[in-house]
């Protein structure tokens, strides 16, 4: 047996010591790999702005430097994107800006605020020029901000106006036998509507007819300035579908010229005095991003505004760059209030919601939090429902105008067997000391008794968002219950009924936080910095890895969403308070 012990203790080791030489080998080659010829900017160059590993808004980072150097994000967020196009403005080096067949998963009020960003660019004098083979209706609402839009001979363009589609599931039950118990407060909170009947009610739709006329009008005003096209004459072609081909889409003046990929290049050597026979200068926007923040690491004041950034589904537990949960939260805002150099706090949302508890404990930390600092919201896509929840309480609430937020409202949704289980000879008995002694079975009726106590728990959940939200928002109960019921607004129409203070953007709502704080002078400081096991790390090395990059690979992105959105309603527990349905929009 100790002959065997031995064995075991030299293989460990030996295991070991390969593993912490193989970390010296990486860690050596990161730190003396010369990276300064991707992220050199050389005189007359252009950036290439490709955004399409850029999701989130915050990259994310971990509280051990080990963790993060082995993750498989590189930091790199839409706001790091935002402050180097602001560098660029003044960048000698930076002549312009070129999109070239730009794909993106930013969101509606994501694009927006990069739009902003790259009108204000503009007034540097320097150029934006604009290309692809085709133009989605989402990407030319970005590419519309460009000085000069070229489009592929065989291209297409879509311009036509917004939908969405609901799927109905109630005859499906019927037919199946698998039941949807549906428990919920809000008339509007139609995330249970599919489940109850086979068309849509009134209610909702008025609501998403609301919606995306919102979210329309937003995106033609904007497209509208830049293009010098009147909003009726705009909405004329998307009517007629008078985009559809490139010449139309010339002739209707949403692009100005038609040409292919390399005659694009030609004119921007032009535009840049480049000869035609000579390449030009080019730097991507995720290596120009890398440059600045380089720059600007040593950029420290005394006074610092903390940046919170909450973003996916909440949940319960730590949480990620892609989930909140109220452990990395909530130490994230005591961090900042224990930091006497922290002067406020901005909380940068974009939530769809998730689960009532977490978002009341997340809630209260911003409510202690707020005796000794001020707390600004920034809404970025989304901060819906439990998105909305940790908001409400805050001294000030900005949103883009076509953030989706509200859904002030709460369900509860649970599977029953029961009927399916009949037909297929499933029986189920049960045993118990006590008449409510037994926890919800899927495969018996759903028991009266256990139904009432559940409404009765999501109407005492609701009734106590809307007392935070009347509370935060300095309103009666009775005028946040009139425009809640689970409705959904955009931020121009919840600027309107008093749910936010102001339409801005994440770099308004810092501002803001600086004035509540008396500070003119700060730099800021990004928040949750997430605690992550060595296991977990671990599978994220690059021989453990990437599963995440390999399923996308085979399975193409879209699919990869699909099976993450499917993984994130089986993680669903207790009652929710979440938007009541995904909003894609093209």
């Amino acid at each position: 047996m100790k002959f065997l012990g031995n064995v075991a203790a030299t293989i460990v080791g030996l295991f070991v010591f390969c593993l912490l030489f193989l970390f010296g080998i990486v860690f050596i080659s990161a730190v003396f790999n010369d990276d300064s010829e991707s992220t050199l900017v050389k005189k007359n160059s252009v950036i290439e702005l490709d955004l399409a590993e850029i999701e989130n808004d915050y990259g994310g980072k971990y509280k051990d430097p080990l963790m993060t150097f082995f993750s498989d994000n590189d930091e790199i967020g839409l706001t790091d994107v935002l402050n180097a196009i602001t560098s660029a403005k003044t960048d000698e080096n930076i002549k312009g800006i070129s999109i070239v067949n730009s794909h993106s998963l930013l969101g509606m009020a994501q694009s927006k605020t990069l739009r902003d960003a790259l009108e204000d660019f503009k007034k540097s004098g320097k150029f934006i020029m604009a290309y692809s083979n085709s133009y989605s209706q989402k990407e030319y609402y970005l590419n519309s901000v460009a000085h000069t839009i070229y489009l592929n001979p065989v291209g297409n363009m879509d311009f036509k106006g917004l939908s969405s589609e609901i799927l109905f599931f109630k005859d499906l039950q019927e037919k199946s036998g698998i039941k949807m118990e549906v428990i919920r407060h809000g008339k509007y909170k139609s995330a249970v509507e599919p489940f109850l009947d086979n068309k849509m009610s009134e209610a909702n739709r008025e609501q998403i007819e609301a919606l995306l006329t919102s979210i329309w009008n937003t995106v033609v005003t904007d497209i509208s300035k830049s293009r010098n096209i009147a909003i009726s004459q705009l909405n004329t072609i998307a009517n007629n579908l008078q985009a559809r081909t490139p010449l139309l889409a010339k002739q209707n003046k949403l692009i100005d010229v038609i040409a292919y990929e390399d005659q694009y290049h030609d004119a921007v050597k032009k535009a840049l005095k480049v000869k035609k026979d000579e390449d030009y200068h080019r730097i991507s926007i995720e290596n120009y991003t890398k440059k600045i923040l380089l720059d600007k690491e040593f950029e420290e004041t005394d006074d610092a505004i903390a940046i919170l950034y909450a973003q996916g589904e909440i949940q319960s537990g730590e949480g990620d760059v892609n989930t909140i949960g109220e452990l990395s939260m909530n130490r994230s805002l005591q961090e900042a209030r224990k930091d006497k150099n922290i002067k406020a706090i901005v909380l940068r949302i974009d939530s769809p919601g998730g689960n009532a508890l977490t978002s009341d404990l997340i809630w209260r930390e911003i409510e202690l939090t707020k005796k000794t600092k001020p707390v600004v919201v920034s809404m970025g896509n989304y901060a819906a429902s439990g998105g909305y929840y940790i908001a409400c309480n805050a001294n000030q609430i900005f949103a883009e105008k076509n953030t989706i937020t509200g859904s002030i409202g709460v369900f509860g949704i649970l599977p029953n067997f029961n009927q399916l289980a009949t037909k297929i000879g499933i029986d189920a008995e049960q045993v118990k000391t006590h008449p409510n002694a037994s926890e919800y079975s899927p495969f018996v009726p759903l028991d009266d008794t256990f139904k009432a106590v559940t409404t009765e728990n999501v109407e005492h959940i609701y009734n106590t968002f809307v007392a935070h939200v009347a509370q935060g928002r300095k309103m009666t109960f009775a005028q946040v219950d009139a425009i809640a019921q689970g409705r959904v607004w955009t931020g121009s129409d919840a600027l309107k009924i008093g749910l936010i203070d102001k339409i801005g953007s994440l770099d308004d709502a810092i501002k803001a936080a600086a004035t509540l704080a008396k500070t003119k002078k700060y730099s800021t400081k990004s928040f949750p910095e997430f605690e992550k096991s060595f296991d977990a790390m671990f599978n994220e090395l690059p021989f453990g890895q990437s599963k995440t990059a390999f399923i996308k690979e085979e399975i193409g992105i879209e699919n990869y969403k699909i099976i993450q959105q499917i993984k994130r309603m089986q993680a669903r527990k207790g009652i929710q308070a979440i938007l009541p349905y995904e909003i894609s929009i093209q």
